[in-house]
């Protein structure tokens, strides 16, 4: 498959797929939790609390590990690996862009003060189990 036919298929499993686990290091042990993500292109952004633990964690060591993709359906599911660096952004814009009503339970909307902007740019992407192939890595 090329690069480009590989995009694609990251790129749709990406918006198909958004709920996913992120990694991060906590007390130098892994601490894995399940998150909402969203994409543009291939840059990841999720919502979280300013007063969780992630944040800390992300403060300490910046990079983490997605997995999107897997539907639940059996072995050889396939689904993304996403490598990359978080940076936390308080940007209204982007708050306005990623607000939707399932994050109502957590925040009073996208001005709450408490709300941040996880945002995940990618250092590697893997397309993982496509019908048994070797995983595939698309070019950054």
């Amino acid at each position: 498959m090329n690069q480009n036919e590989l995009k694609k298929q990251v790129l749709t499993l990406l918006q198909e797929s958004r709920i996913g686990t992120m990694a991060t290091i906590h007390d130098n042990k892994p601490r894995s939790r399940y998150m909402t993500f969203f994409n543009d292109d291939l840059t990841l952004y999720t919502v979280t609390s300013k007063d969780m633990h992630k944040t800390e964690d992300i403060k300490q060591n910046p990079y983490t590990h997605i997995l999107l993709g897997y539907e639940g359906e059996g072995i050889g599911d396939t689904y993304v690996e996403v490598e990359g660096k978080v940076v936390e952004s308080d940007d209204e814009n982007l708050k306005e862009k990623v607000w939707n009503e399932h994050l109502e339970p957590w925040f009073d909307g996208p001005e709450d003060p408490n709300l941040l902007i996880l945002q995940i740019k990618p250092d590697q992407i893997q397309l993982m189990n496509k019908k048994g192939q070797s995983p595939q890595i698309l070019d950054l």
